[in-house]
């Protein structure tokens, strides 16, 4: 969450855009978006170059030579946000509006790429020199508080704080993972090198931005320095789906940025019968939307054969199975009422996931993480798609904190669990874990037997400490000891009057 001085610079940006002109959310957020993008090019070609020089591999900044810019060519370092920052306001205008706006347009050379795709229509819409200048300045002091802060998230909380305003503007706005979330589901899922992930309500690309950002951590030379597997990496593994164009562009820049050249980021309704994908991923990580119902005609016809409604938390489950190849394994977030609701649907996807594949985790998260957008109570499930079944023992988590205050402040605190959770996923010593601690593992046989009932409170047992009070006579002398006290004390307060 951010906080302090970073939160008031960025609501002195908004500001300054609302002063220019430009007060729709969804084209603020764009413009930011692409001075950003521009101002992270020229970081991470910085970054990509110093990697490359201790990995002792060839590295071609996007910035050497020349390019050519509507038929004329034009020095590509002129276009870095270092160089032309300091530029007098009239200059720097005209140089971005006609070199560098084009310039990240054109930037990828594959034509059908998603950035290529969803960059084709983007528009440069800062009306003044002015305008641009004062938002360069106030960025470059954004970018100056953040490489300050000590948090790891900070980049992505003061994107995710930016977002925040389409939907405190009454907008729809399909981004509140918080960060730490995302990042802690992708830790215990421990992706590989030779995944084909998916995230079919992408947004922003948070997950698979988490997922690469991962990959590069703990297996930086295994993909780097394997030619087929840096490829992979690249242009095969990643893949999004969205229904929000603005998201889309905003993703592709986002994954670009965070280096992954190509990912598959398509506009298309997911549950849908255009939506074709099935049997084709490895690893699915989302944070579906919970909009509640929607109209059944729209929706594929073999995902309303495993749970007839139109609730749409139950058929994107329904859909991971499909998308999901046998063996392939999914951590996705859903609402409570999944766990525990009691409609023909809701029991059908449970017992599906549970006799049909393997159901490995119920991690219930308390109601404020996702505050202060939204104060629902949530649960990660973590299931591998088998198709003949095997879940045998399903391991229940109760989160009670997540290193932040559960209020809409969201301030950080000491108690997180996370930690706790990687460390106890998949430990052998689950076994041996009461129902009374935070977390346990129960038969799948006791789970069939609720109605594959999922909610931890319907496992989970309360220890009850007795407590001894003292006998009756010394409670009832104790009342009247205070009693003559207060009596003493209020003659000595009429002898005062």
């Amino acid at each position: 969450m951010i906080t302090g001085e970073l939160r008031n610079k960025i609501d002195g940006l908004w500001d300054i855009f609302a002063a220019g002109g430009i007060v729709n959310p969804l084209d603020v957020i764009e413009q930011i978006t692409y001075l950003m993008f521009i101002r992270d090019l020229d970081d991470s070609d910085n970054l990509r170059a110093k990697e490359s020089a201790m990995l002792g591999l060839p590295h071609k900044s996007i910035f050497t030579g020349e390019v050519d810019i509507g038929g004329k060519k034009v020095d590509a370092g002129t276009l870095k946000w270092s160089a032309f920052r300091d530029l007098p306001a009239g200059e720097m205008y005209k140089l971005v509006q006609e070199q560098v706006f084009p310039f990240i347009k054109n930037l990828h050379s594959d034509k059908n790429s998603a950035y290529s795709k969803y960059m084709d229509n983007a528009i440069f819409k800062l009306p003044t020199p002015l305008l641009l200048s004062k938002t360069v300045d106030a960025l470059d002091e954004i970018y100056r508080l953040m490489n300050e802060n000590q948090s790891a998230d900070v980049r992505g909380d003061t994107y995710e704080y930016l977002l925040s305003k389409i939907s405190q503007s009454g907008l729809n706005g399909q981004f509140r993972t918080p960060r730490h979330i995302i990042r802690m589901m992708v830790e215990l899922m421990n992706p590989n090198t030779d995944e084909i992930i998916c995230d079919p309500a992408c947004g922003t690309s948070g997950f698979l931005i988490a997922a690469g950002e991962f990959l590069k951590e703990r297996r930086k030379e295994e993909i780097f320095f394997n030619k087929d597997k840096k490829k992979h990496f690249m242009s095969e593994m990643f893949h999004g789906y969205d229904t929000d164009q603005t998201m889309l562009r905003i993703g592709a820049m986002n994954m670009m940025t965070h280096g992954v050249d190509n990912p598959h980021i398509s506009y298309c309704d997911s549950l849908s019968d255009r939506n074709a994908d099935r049997e084709k991923y490895t690893l699915i990580l989302a944070n579906p939307p919970f909009k509640g119902s929607l109209d059944t005609d729209t929706v594929a016809a073999d995902l309303l054969k495993i749970c007839k409604t139109k609730k749409t938390e139950l058929l994107f489950l329904a859909l991971f199975l499909k998308m999901l190849k046998v063996g392939g394994r999914c951590a996705c977030i859903v609402p409570d009422g999944v766990l525990f609701g009691s409609s023909t649907a809701h029991k059908a996807i449970r017992k599906e996931i549970i006799e049909n594949n393997v159901l490995e985790a119920v991690i219930s998260m308390p109601s404020g993480v996702f505050k202060p957008y939204a104060g629902v109570s949530t649960a990660v499930l973590i299931f591998t798609k088998t198709g003949y079944g095997g879940t045998d023992k399903v391991w229940f988590y109760d989160m009670k904190a997540d290193g932040f205050s559960l209020d809409d402040k969201r301030s950080l605190v000491s108690e997180n669990d996370i930690p706790d959770i990687i460390a106890r996923f998949k430990n052998p010593d689950e076994a041996k874990r009461q129902r009374t601690e935070q977390s346990f593992l129960v038969p799948k046989e006791e789970i069939a037997e609720n109605g594959y009932d999922l909610s931890i409170n319907k496992y989970k047992k309360t220890e009850y400490k007795p407590v001894e009070y003292a006998p009756t006579s010394e409670i009832l002398d104790e009342i009247e000891s205070l009693q003559e006290e207060i009596a003493a004390g209020l003659g000595e307060l009429r002898g005062l009057i």
